[in-house]
């Protein structure tokens, strides 16, 4: 019999980066291999923090959608998406309201879904948290094993990072996790430090589910200059590359504290590329500091991903010093299945910093130290690093598999699927799909 399968999660496809993206690979692959799926989410807003096309006339209200797939028309995922408040700026107490009135639009889909058939397994991911409270709802009706999979440790991000500041609300949402862990029968996460962090939490096996990479969609390209110029610059061009979301956890600021120390030396760019709330800030700073070795671009499409990661000589991963273990950068599997080499601010003892030790998968700089990076960008820019490259190369085939980590993962959704020959994975949904309003 063919195994029910709830997805509850606020980002979802086809947001191009972040969680959405790896929501969405998921339950495509799962769909694909034999599980009947369900999505409850919202519409598409991040990074940008503005609801996009063609979804932005009928954000008010609910949305269904069935997406199949060729040749596959027997296997499909059905999607509930519900509104929220996307804040503009999404400062500590908008991004609660987000979460909230996310909690509160899809409780109503939970509702009608406890008079249909009964869903095997309710997956939520954090952020956001408080979802894992509606798979404790219908799991207290129905029935069924509840998943719990953590991105980022939202709650200690918040605190740690001051974006919450009042004590009493931090323990109140710490109450609630708490509960939310001890409920769920399968708990997760995507590094070995934040596994840590959250055992401590609920004294309980959590299991390791990191983020992957399709390699037949993002692959080394050796010829960097034709690439380079296909992007408007010189094959001369040294490019130092920050692709992602473009938030306050980051510290972006001091990639153009970094390119000032450049300025005289043309042929090295800077280039930062997305979306997000910070973004005009920075525009603003480039703009006081005169930076002409500073390039903004918007967040590539998946079609033009690969070439573009694959110009890049040197990518930067920049996080401030209090987000260690609080969050792993979803972007370095993409980097690191190009062969690239990773520029990354991570202190000592931490995840991210273990890994890029150990294996030699990159260049390490002190989290919030502007000479620091300097430092480092400046050694890298003379010596090319070519063992790291194939390090990195060799690393993200052996450990970060979409194939590999999924069909690991639905260990814990039928164990008799582990031993089936996983079907070939599409990253992209098929252009064919019905979409009703509910």
């Amino acid at each position: 019999m063919q195994k029910r399968v709830l997805l509850i999660g606020g980002n979802f496809y086809p947001e191009p980066i972040g969680i959405g993206k790896y929501n969405g690979e998921m339950m495509h692959w799962l769909a694909q291999n034999g599980y009947d799926c369900t999505v409850i989410t919202s519409f598409p807003y991040y990074p940008q923090w503005k609801v996009q096309q063609p979804y932005t006339k009928r954000s008010f209200w609910y949305k269904r959608e069935v997406k199949y797939y060729k040749p596959y028309y027997d296997k499909h995922i059905n999607i509930y998406r519900c509104p929220l408040y996307v804040p503009n700026i999404p400062t500590g107490s908008k991004r609660i309201l987000n979460g909230v009135t996310f909690f509160l639009t899809s409780l109503l889909v939970i509702i009608k879904l406890l008079f249909e058939s009964k869903y095997d397994y309710i997956i939520t991911v954090v952020p956001s948290f408080e979802t894992g409270l509606l798979a404790i709802l219908y799991k207290s009706i129905r029935g069924g094993k509840f998943l719990y999979h953590i991105q980022d440790l939202q709650i200690d991000a918040a605190r740690d990072l001051k974006i919450i500041r009042s004590k009493w609300l931090i323990q109140f949402l710490f109450r609630i996790e708490k509960f939310i862990l001890k409920k769920a029968d399968v708990v997760s996460s995507v590094s070995t430090g934040m596994m840590e962090k959250v055992k401590v939490k609920c004294n309980k096996n959590i299991e390791f589910f990191p983020n992957w990479v399709d390699s037949d969609v993002i692959y080394p390209i050796e010829d960097k200059t034709a690439l380079k110029s296909q992007f408007s610059f010189s094959p001369s061009d040294k490019i130092i590359l920050y692709s992602g979301a473009i938030g306050e956890k980051q510290g972006l600021e001091n990639i153009l504290y970094a390119a000032e120390s450049f300025r005289d030396k043309k042929h090295i760019k800077f280039i930062i590329c997305g979306a997000g709330p910070y973004l005009k800030q920075l525009e603003l700073l480039k703009q006081n500091l005169n930076l002409q070795n500073v390039v903004f671009m918007p967040t590539q499409p998946i079609e033009c991903l690969n070439d573009f990661l694959n110009m890049a000589d040197l990518h930067l991963i920049i996080q401030k010093a209090d987000a260690s273990d609080l969050v792993m950068p979803s972007k370095l599997t993409n980097i690191l299945a190009v062969g690239g080499i990773p520029i990354i601010t991570a202190r000592p003892n931490t995840s991210l910093y273990e890994l890029v030790t150990k294996a030699d998968l990159g260049l390490l700089a002190v989290p919030e130290d502007v000479n620091s990076l300097v430092s480092v960008i400046g050694k890298a820019i003379e010596d090319e690093y070519v063992g790291i490259s194939v390090k990195s190369l060799e690393y993200a085939r052996t450990h970060f598999s979409l194939n590999n980590i999924i069909t690991n993962y639905s260990q814990h959704l039928d164990q008799k699927s582990v031993h089936a020959k996983a079907a070939p994975v599409e990253v992209e949904f098929n252009n064919h799909f019905a979409a009703m309003d509910i």
